[in-house]
């Protein structure tokens, strides 16, 4: 934190401003109607000019004051700021603090805090939480404080420079989250293990028949030699190679309920990176926009999920059109064998469209490849919406028409042999994670 600058004189306050407002049109009457006592005015002026330096006065100094500020966050997560103050005198009252930031951090880039007095004695503190709109390191660079005097006319500001850098990282939240540990509790030592374990086509062992098993797995010459009903039990493949690729172009860093697409589509992907490292695969995540940005080494580890998040909060925002020929050509030669590349993607143009469908459907003979994009929940409501107008009418062709244009371009990628997710961004993680299970059960990837 930069040394403090000095405090400002003493200045009046916006209920000082205002009363002279008011006492003008007084003295202006005074003056008209009788001229003799034009010294009132002045003397009037004088008098509340000093009682406004003597309550500046009563407002005393500042000992000392600062801003506390977490070092790392989460895009579109609750990122606590606090200002602390202690004041020279009691008589101080009203204190306000003002912040100046990143605009990742809130809009404008700009806060004010209310400062009141804590349970601690002699301490003032005041909160403000923000919700960071973008991944990166956003830096607090100015404060400012102001408190008044005890009758609220004198005011004095102090001025402080500030170097504070917050980390911004992708949400993680659905990492954490009590359903998604349970799940994953219940894949290793519950009934999904034996889904995970049952689905694929590597027999593993044979285990005595119950009830809720799948009766097509019988082994009957087994149950034949044992005079009892056993069952099959298949081992999934593990170390598949998994490929997150995330464009970082134009359509994506559109908003949808507050946060660009690309975060929330990094947050899916994280989450089921964490399930599938859990189940002993191998991730890696890929960037691109007009080149590629970004290509991690394979992580086969859950330990060392922290380098896929450090990765992802590398992902940098683009306003231009992604070159999916240029991207999807280099990911192809970064991979030695067959993976699963899990593309997140979204488009407006049918032009660039036409020319991602192209690209995407070289990756098909090589790879399997899962389009995963979030449902534009604005276009539907626009279509939903009743005509009353010509404007409200002429609104809701345009988006079915671009909805038709969205769902051919999806169906075109069906017929590619692409799966294809289309989900509202809350659900989209969730949606993933069962494909990855049923892919990952029926061993379609090695």
């Amino acid at each position: 934190m930069r040394p403090k600058l000095p405090t400002l004189p003493i200045v009046p306050t916006a209920p000082a401003a205002w009363l002279t407002a008011l006492a003008a049109p007084v003295a202006l009457m005074i003056a008209a109607v009788s001229p003799q006592l034009w010294i009132i005015a002045p003397i009037a002026a004088l008098a509340f000019i000093a009682l406004i330096v003597i309550d500046g006065l009563l407002a005393g100094g500042v000992k000392d004051w600062g801003v506390i500020a977490p070092k790392d966050t989460e895009v579109g997560q609750d990122t606590k700021l606090t200002v602390f103050s202690r004041f020279a005198s009691r008589s101080a009252k009203g204190a306000q603090a003002a912040l100046e930031f990143d605009p990742r951090l809130a809009p404008g880039g700009r806060a004010t805090i209310a400062v009141q007095p804590s349970p601690e004695v002699g301490l003032y503190e005041g909160t403000t939480n923000l919700q960071p709109e973008r991944r990166g390191t956003a830096t607090i660079t100015r404060a400012w404080l102001r408190w008044n005097g005890p009758l609220g006319l004198g005011s004095r500001q102090q001025e402080r420079e500030l170097d504070e850098a917050i980390r911004i990282w992708p949400d993680l939240s659905p990492v954490r989250s009590r359903e998604l540990q349970t799940f994953l509790r219940d894949a290793q030592f519950g009934q999904i293990a034996r889904r995970i374990r049952g689905e694929g086509t590597q027999f593993e062992a044979l285990s005595e028949y119950e009830s809720g098993m799948d009766r097509r797995r019988i082994d009957w010459k087994a149950s034949a030699r044992h005079v009892s009903l056993y069952a099959r039990e298949n081992e999934s493949e593990r170390n598949n190679q998994i490929v997150f690729a995330f464009d970082c172009g134009q359509a994506m860093c559109e908003p949808v309920d507050g946060l660009p697409r690309i975060d929330r589509a990094v947050s899916a992907a994280l989450t089921a990176a964490y399930v599938a490292l859990k189940g002993g695969d191998r991730v890696s995540l890929f960037g691109f926009a007009q080149k590629p940005d970004l290509i991690t080494p394979f992580v086969g580890d859950a330990r060392a999920f922290h380098r896929l998040q450090s990765a992802a909060a590398g992902l940098d925002y683009h306003a231009a059109e992604p070159n999916f020929t240029l991207a999807l050509a280099t990911l192809t030669a970064k991979l030695k064998r067959r993976s699963l590349i899990v593309l997140f993607s979204d488009f407006t143009d049918p032009t660039a469209a036409e020319m991602m469908v192209e690209s995407i459907g070289r990756l098909v003979d090589r790879h399997l490849v899962l389009f995963v994009t979030i449902s534009d929940t604005e276009l539907e409501e626009f279509i939903e919406q009743d005509p009353g107008d010509l404007d409200t009418l002429a609104r809701s062709v345009t988006a079915d028409a671009l909805a038709r244009q969205r769902a051919l371009v999806l169906e075109r990628l069906r017929q590619l042999g692409v799966d294809v997710i289309e989900a509202p961004w809350e659900k989209i993680g969730y949606r993933l994670i069962d494909r990855y299970f049923e892919i990952k059960g029926s061993e379609a990837i090695g």
